[in-house]
């Protein structure tokens, strides 16, 4: 029995980054509701819960999205700069889309991380005024998942390739 489950796949890791980048923004909406009171640079915000619980929760699809495509995708790795020469197109995408994913994978869990710790109900905090790490960690998540799916389907492709 022939297991053709990409397409399904593709599916679901879009579906869950569209969810978080969208659950990213309300969490930046619900973040901007609080009231704060502004003293000349700086500026102090109650922390939102829901803020809170939205951007906790995009995180975590975040990282489940991931954790999916590259569990099923495999792990299509070069050892030298000469057999990633020598490599099939296929595999040379693979490779790209791979370190692209992980490099946006780092910098939008820590873009939302920062956000959700900001409304953490332990702290009111104080400073210079929160830069929209939530929004923008939203907006990241749908570039996140295109790259992503983009690495399944050339590491799918890699390994037929190597199979025939």
């Amino acid at each position: 029995m022939v297991k053709n489950y990409g397409f399904l796949v593709c599916i679901v890791v879009i579906v869950m980054d569209v969810v978080a980048g969208i659950l990213g923004i309300q969490a930046e909406i619900a973040q901007n509701k609080v009231k704060d009171l502004k003293m000349w640079v700086l500026v102090c915000r109650d922390p939102s819960y829901q803020a809170f619980k939205l951007g906790l929760s995009a995180s975590i699809l975040l990282a489940l999205a991931h954790a999916i495509a590259h569990f099923l995708g495999g792990c299509i790795c070069t050892k030298s700069i000469e057999e990633y020469k020598r490599a099939t197109s296929n595999r040379q995408l693979a490779m790209a889309f791979l370190i692209l994913s992980w490099i946006l994978l780092g910098v939008d869990f820590s873009m939302l991380i920062i956000g959700t710790l900001a409304n953490s109900r332990s702290r009111e905090s104080c400073g210079i005024s929160n830069h929209r790490f939530l929004s923008i960690g939203g907006v990241l998540c749908f570039v996140h998942g295109l790259f992503t799916v983009a690495y399944f389907v050339s590491a799918t492709a890699t390994k037929r390739e190597e199979y025939k």
